[in-house]
């Protein structure tokens, strides 16, 4: 039984006496125990070592005890076990060498056995049960097929993501096809984590702000719509958009447990969009967690205030930065964890 169940009390939409907390990207870049792994063990190393997943998993839960710990991964691990090359370069972040732009290419592209390709996480997910020992719930994740792709066909990251965008609109079979070979994948990694003992899953669309509500419905949603349709009855499913506002409203009727939502969008657009219903995760501006930490205690209990302490998970609308004070990620966790509801 988990000693600290208020993560996914909150998932389910049940009452509680404050909302839980985690943070994206919580454990790494701007932890000094993290960087100490980092400076002997390259980024892909650090992923593919189920000890070191499992240590640097833990880390911000013995340092700040949230509410819920998130896999330490990365969601390119998918291309890589696709039989996609895939570097990840100091001071550049990702790059595939040979990015796919043919339909040959998409035709090369295999679905995995992911118990094999992939059971260095699944041997990460059994050394973190051990080392957290019932004390959180354990998160895992996988990118959005879309943004996978984004990632397969521009070769690096972009701004725009030009040529991703280019391939869908003039090669729309090979994308669709690309599309569902990652789905297929993904749904079997999260199927086979969720075996391996994760409590809940999150699928991260980073880049789906960059397309139209039209073709976001055509190129992102429609496979996301599959992951959670074969997911939700074995483990909740939280799905984070990021500039996705205009989806909330289908996403909300997706069957997934929770949403996240970035700081572009007020708790109060969220809940209207939403329609009320579902829980909701985010949003506190990453940025913001450079303000001073008298000031980030106010402006959090603020969100929770207006996001309201039910069906409600504090978090960040993305990923922590790197550059952050300890002391200000301890403020963010600890007004959270202080949190009185207004009478």
């Amino acid at each position: 039984m988990l000693k600290n169940d208020l993560f996914l009390r909150a998932l389910k939409g049940e009452t509680v006496d404050r909302p839980p907390v985690w943070m994206m990207r919580q454990a790494g870049r701007y932890l000094p125990e993290f960087i100490e792994i980092r400076k002997k063990y390259d980024f892909f190393t650090r992923c593919q070592t189920p000890e070191l997943a499992s240590e640097i998993t833990v880390q911000p839960i013995r340092r700040y005890g949230m509410d819920a710990a998130i896999l330490f991964s990365d969601i390119l691990v998918i291309p890589q076990a696709m039989n996609i090359e895939v570097q990840m370069k100091p001071n550049f972040g990702p790059y595939l060498p040979n990015p796919i732009q043919s339909q040959e290419a998409v035709d090369n592209v295999i679905v995995p056995d992911v118990a094999i390709e992939l059971d260095y996480v699944m041997q990460a997910i059994t050394m973190t049960k051990e080392k957290l020992n019932n004390e959180v719930p354990l998160i895992g994740f996988a990118g959005s097929p879309w943004t996978i792709l984004c990632y397969c066909v521009q070769g690096q990251g972009s701004k725009t993501f030009d040529k991703a965008k280019e391939f869908c609109f003039t090669q729309p079979l090979a994308a669709h096809q690309l599309l569902q070979k990652i789905t297929d994948t993904t749904i079997a990694y999260l199927k086979a984590k969720v075996k391996a003992g994760v409590n809940a899953v999150q699928v991260f669309d980073s880049w789906g702000g960059m397309l139209s509500p039209t073709d976001y419905q055509e190129f992102s949603w429609k496979y996301i719509q599959q992951i959670i349709d074969a997911l939700k009855d074995e483990a909740p499913v939280i799905v984070f958009g990021k500039g996705c506002w205009f989806a909330l409203g289908d996403m909300a009727k997706s069957g997934a447990a929770a949403l996240g939502v970035d700081w572009t969008c007020s708790p109060k657009n969220a809940r209207y969009l939403t329609g009320g219903n579902i829980t909701l995760q985010g949003n506190f501006d990453p940025a913001r967690l450079l303000s001073p930490p008298s000031e980030i205690k106010k402006m959090v209990t603020q969100m929770i205030n207006e996001f309201g302490k039910d069906r409600y998970i504090a978090n960040l609308g993305h990923g922590i930065l790197p550059n952050i004070p300890l002391e200000n990620a301890k403020a963010f966790i600890d007004a959270v964890k202080e949190y009185k509801s207004p009478v």
